[in-house]
């Protein structure tokens, strides 16, 4: 094994890329006395801007480290923001407490990250990118793929990240590493800063050798604390808690991320307060709680709609509020309804003129809980809640059975996937109509078993989530459900699934279109135009021919999985039952019914409708809009 020369003394040879790799490699994060690896691994793709400075790095840890160094396991992908989902996929099931790097090269393979570290950033999720940049020496000057800017000889590409990054820094000398590395890993693992850290590397830096110091490369952990209210926050939010006489809480995704799950149920039992959720906080608390209503907002369930609308204190627990989970403002109509939020980032806790405490959800739960002493909602209140949600649970009950139509609804596969799946299996869906109706319908009986990413919506997540998902839970099924608009935007990760021979079963639902844009469309006057996956016609001109010959079995063949096509949720049990049998990846394609039916709903989203049109559609829609938006404030 050859060892770098350490010259002076007290200090090691290496790249800055080898510097960073053997940094990262020693890297822990513990919570709870438990302790493990901060970055565990890295997704990387190389091209001319990293394959000499990250992907020799890499190499050389994998297959020749140096004395003290620790192996950073690679995973190669196939597409740059597929695997940002990936390991966005994998830091979610983690709890926040690992996170996995991504290098790319420069240029397009960089920028093709940039949906990914938005996609984390707005969903709070940690993931370190490491992109490539152009030459710092500026020697080649423009370097191949490099964006020239006339008004500064600094400005590249990679400066797009800087919005949706929670931290960026570009490493234009070596020394410049060791205080952005630790910056790097102060984000990554702050609960309240989380989200994208960006370090951007010039190529020919990534190359350069520099004498680092030997203590850069110790073991560090770093601790994530449960901060705790501050005495006096918590008096003032038990004081208008104690006010309520029509209480809610609103569970989000901080109750999970914190492992809060016993937290909020000693607390719903001790209070009778109603619990509802959001699309992150699903789980939380086990849908077999009696006192657990489900989803809140645009596409919430009636019941939890009804009990928003009248309450007089919301409390919310790891949210931000998001335009779904307040019906974009429509949802709390109660004109004298007070906020407290308990969240461990003071800006989400500030949210809606709200009572705040900032503090851990798990820690805050029990504090407010004891705080409360003997304090219940009125009896009639939570058992008007558990009414609600009993009714609920019947007039969605046909959701779930066979229609007079001959492919099945999308709402009957769920209902099936529903009942076959363990409570610690994981179910992952992100876009379209998908979402909306497992909120209002899916019951999850464990915090990791609902696994929706739902604050970015973004198309193309759900296949590369399956790999990051499966390799955070390797013992649990992991199971993608996957429209197939999104299939045809990101399948490239069936080959890394493959590669990587991860369990996973792909449930591809085919409606020959996108059903979610197609639906809004047409209840916005817009009559489904340019939602339907067709060939155009010759004669009209229009995209409303026969449809598209594309074979969506065929094509994941392709990449050597195995697949069933079925058209029956009795068919599809069957498929499923297979699928959770075999030792490999399997895709099940569903072929489903364009149109529904969906659970019924009374929650209200906001979507401007063109104030004036020659379309009679339009003009219905936008008298319709108007008298939605009237209930619409803010919350002051």
């Amino acid at each position: 094994m050859s060892v770098p020369p350490t010259t002076p003394a007290g200090t090691v040879r290496l790249t800055v890329a080898q510097a960073l790799v053997r940094f990262l490699a020693a890297q822990f994060t513990e919570r709870d006395g438990v302790r493990e690896r901060t970055i565990p691994g890295a997704f990387g793709i190389f091209g001319h801007g990293n394959v000499a400075g990250v992907g020799q790095a890499l190499l050389q840890n994998a297959t020749d480290p140096g004395e003290g160094e620790n192996p950073l396991p690679y995973y190669q992908a196939r597409n740059e923001q597929n695997m940002v989902h990936s390991a966005v996929a994998y830091a979610r099931t983690k709890n926040r407490l690992q996170a996995l790097a991504c290098a790319a090269s420069i240029g397009p393979g960089s920028t093709n990250m940039i949906t990914g570290a938005a996609l984390a950033t707005v969903d709070r999720i940690p993931v370190l990118l490491l992109p490539s940049d152009i030459f710092a020496t500026r020697t080649v000057d423009p370097v191949l793929q490099q964006l020239e800017d006339e008004t500064g000889g600094d400005v590249s590409v990679n400066d797009a990240f800087r919005p949706v990054s929670r931290y960026f820094d570009r490493i234009s000398r070596p020394e410049q590493l060791i205080p952005a590395a630790l910056q790097a890993m102060r984000v990554l693992t702050d609960p309240a800063e989380t989200g994208a850290v960006t370090l951007s590397l010039p190529q020919d830096v990534q190359a350069e050798a520099f004498d680092w110091p030997l203590e850069f490369f110790r073991e560090r952990t770093w601790h994530v604390g449960r901060p705790v209210p501050e005495p006096a926050a918590l008096e003032r939010a038990v004081a208008v808690i104690r006010s309520a006489r029509r209480p809610v809480l609103i569970a989000g995704g901080g109750a999970i991320y914190s492992e809060a799950s016993a937290e909020l149920a000693a607390f719903a039992d001790a209070t009778g307060i109603p619990v509802l959720d959001t699309q992150a906080g699903k789980g939380a608390l086990s849908a077999d709680h009696p006192l657990c209503i489900g989803g809140v907002g645009s596409t919430g369930n009636n019941a939890a709609n009804d009990l928003a609308a009248e309450a007089d204190v919301i409390i919310g627990v790891g949210t931000r509020y998001t335009d779904f989970t307040t019906a974009s403002h429509t949802a709390f109509r109660n004109p004298d309804a007070r906020f407290v939020n308990l969240n461990i980032k003071a800006f989400d806790a500030a949210k809606h003129s709200a009572t705040m405490v900032v503090a851990d959800a798990r820690t805050g739960l029990d504090a407010l809980r004891e705080a409360l002493g003997e304090y219940r909602a009125p009896a009639g209140h939570s058992a008007l809640a558990q009414k609600k949600r009993a009714e609920w649970k019947e007039l969605v009950e046909p959701c779930f059975q066979p229609h007079d139509q001959e492919l099945p609804a999308q709402t009957e596969i769920f209902g099936a996937l529903n009942e076959l799946m363990g409570d610690e299996d994981i179910v992952i869906n992100a876009a379209g109509s998908m979402p909306g109706d497992l909120q209002a319908l899916w019951k999850a009986r464990s915090p990791i078993q609902y696994h929706l990413e739902y604050g970015y919506s973004c198309m193309g997540y759900e296949l590369p989530a399956s790999l990051g998902v499966k390799m955070a839970a390797p013992d649990s099924e992991v199971v993608a459900i996957i429209g197939d608009g999104t299939f045809q935007m990101a399948p490239q990760e069936i080959a890394t699934i493959v590669a990587e021979r991860m369990k996973v079963i792909l449930v591809i639902l085919q409606n020959h279109g996108w059903s979610s844009i197609g639906s809004l469309s047409e209840s916005h006057g817009s009559q489904r135009f340019g939602t339907k996956y067709r060939m155009r016609d010759e004669q009209t001109g229009m995209l409303d021919g026969d449809k598209l010959p594309f074979d969506i079995p065929a094509n994941i063949r392709s990449y050597g999985l195995e697949v069933q096509e079925v058209s029956s949720a009795a068919d599809f049990r069957e498929a499923y039952r297979r699928a959770e049998a075999s030792t490999e990846a399997t895709a099940i394609v569903v072929n489903t019914d364009l149109y529904g039916p969906n659970p019924p709903g009374n929650g209200w989203w906001d979507v401007p409708v063109s104030q004036v049109s020659r379309l009679e559609s339009t003009q219905q829609a936008f008298a319709q809009y108007e008298a939605e938006q009237a209930p619409q404030r803010h919350y002051l």
